[in-house]
């Protein structure tokens, strides 16, 4: 093509990449190797028309699936709480935004050093549910249909955020003597290809149904699954939900930290408000490193992300040294101090997507606070910080706040504040 037109092939690359138009000079030559009139071609950079009937199917089939992805309610919290309907009370949470299995809501909080994780080698490879998906995955530019959800995604949605590392995988939950965790092992992309599977099956039959909540009939994929809270059915990685409390005089009160997800930015969960920090649990490199499966040093590497912009702790570097390596040096000494504390207080899952999520409360004294974060930046690579009238980076951490803030949160984050509040973190 580079050669019958007399360009080199990275011009042509970046045309096919949409990042430049041929120049007015050179569209005769380049309609002629395509076999398109010039006004075909116009219009095809124009994106007003298709120039055939294959390449029509293909933008007909990627935009139908960007406006399902895309659907009307997505930015609320409308079809999470429709997906939560569809269970008994039983299997909600309270507040019935999100599901919680037996157990997984401990009456107390439980220190996060308290919780007991081990590994589990011999736990059966998760096998797909055998239901068609074709229909929730849309045609790539060769005519051929996607394979896998992650990477339609970022071929057509592009998130800045979107890459496949390594993460635990929940294989067990033992609730009878505290909460006692098992995981083996899979990856980000395969866990995201299935839950984004569930949620576009509950987005396109919400459209389909004009707006009517979609039943289990609509719903083969999530049928399948059938029971969400057995790890054999669903492919269960648990992010971590960090709800950060800075814990001030008593004429300051308490404070809380939260996160408004920019769309254009994160892959999924965008236009939200969210607790702050929040992020996958997995090691920190594909060497899983001795001291990466830990709750702690996982929050630990999301505060030193989103609260200090540091890069993302990916395994490019060196390993981390979590005793020495700043900040999870001065993080560990406020932890020895007990002037920063770690608390579980269970697992949710997100009922659109299937997502299980841990639910954790950081609580950090207010001398401690303002020293660790006292460079938090206002904007890092998820989103941005909601900043109280004062210009504080925290705010009242008050059921009448959370109240005033319900249309404005994700479910796991509501779900979280409120159990919060609950469990007396807020006196």
């Amino acid at each position: 093509m580079a050669a019958k037109i007399g360009v080199e092939s990275g011009t042509v690359g970046r045309w096919e990449r949409g990042e430049t138009d041929p120049t007015p000079g050179l569209r005769r030559t380049v309609a002629s190797a395509l076999g398109l009139s010039f006004a075909q071609l116009d219009a095809v950079l124009a994106g007003a028309v298709r120039p055939g009937p294959a390449v029509g199917s293909v933008r007909a089939s990627q935009e139908d699936w960007l406006r399902t992805r895309r659907a009307p309610g997505v930015r609320g919290r409308e079809l999470t709480e429709l997906a939560a309907w569809l269970y008994p009370r039983a299997d909600r949470a309270p507040g019935g935004h999100v599901l919680a299995g037996p157990g997984w809501l401990p009456p107390e909080p439980i220190p996060v050093e308290s919780v007991g994780l081990h590994r589990v080698t011999d736990f059966p490879a998760f096998a797909p549910p055998p239901v068609p998906v074709d229909h929730l995955l849309p045609l790539g530019d060769n005519g051929s249909r996607y394979r896998h959800y992650s990477r339609a995604v970022r071929d057509l949605v592009r998130p800045r955020l979107l890459e496949n590392r390594p993460s635990y995988r929940l294989v067990d939950v033992d609730t009878a003597n505290g909460l006692r965790l098992g995981f083996g092992s899979t990856t980000f992309f395969e866990t995201f290809d299935l839950k984004q599977l569930v949620a576009h099956e509950f987005k396109h039959a919400w459209l389909a149904g004009g707006g009517r909540p979609p039943g289990f009939g609509d719903l083969p994929l999530r049928t399948a699954i059938a029971n969400p809270f057995d790890p054999a059915r669903l492919l269960m990685s648990p992010g971590i939900n960090t709800l950060t409390l800075r814990r001030g005089t008593r004429r300051e009160g308490i404070g809380f930290v939260l996160h408004e997800r920019d769309g254009g930015k994160v892959a999924d969960g965008g236009g939200l408000c969210h607790v702050m920090p929040a992020g996958e649990f997995q090691p920190s490199s594909a060497a899983d490193q001795p001291g990466d499966f830990s709750l702690w040093h996982n929050a630990l590497r999301e505060f030193s992300e989103e609260f200090l912009g540091n890069s993302e702790h990916d395994g490019s570097g060196r390993p981390i040294d979590y005793r020495w390596d700043e900040p999870f040096f001065r993080f560990e000494a406020a932890r020895e101090r007990g002037t920063f504390r770690l608390w579980h207080l269970g697992l949710v899952i997100e009922p659109l997507e299937l997502g299980v999520q841990q639910l954790t409360v950081a609580v950090v004294d207010g001398p401690e606070f303002d020293a660790l974060f006292s460079d938090m930046v206002a904007v890092n690579d998820e989103g941005g910080v909601v900043l109280d009238r004062s210009g504080a980076r925290y705010l009242p951490f008050t059921a009448d706040a959370v109240d005033r803030l319900e249309p404005r949160l994700s479910a796991t984050a509501l779900t979280l504040l409120r159990l919060a509040l609950d469990r007396g973190f807020g006196r």
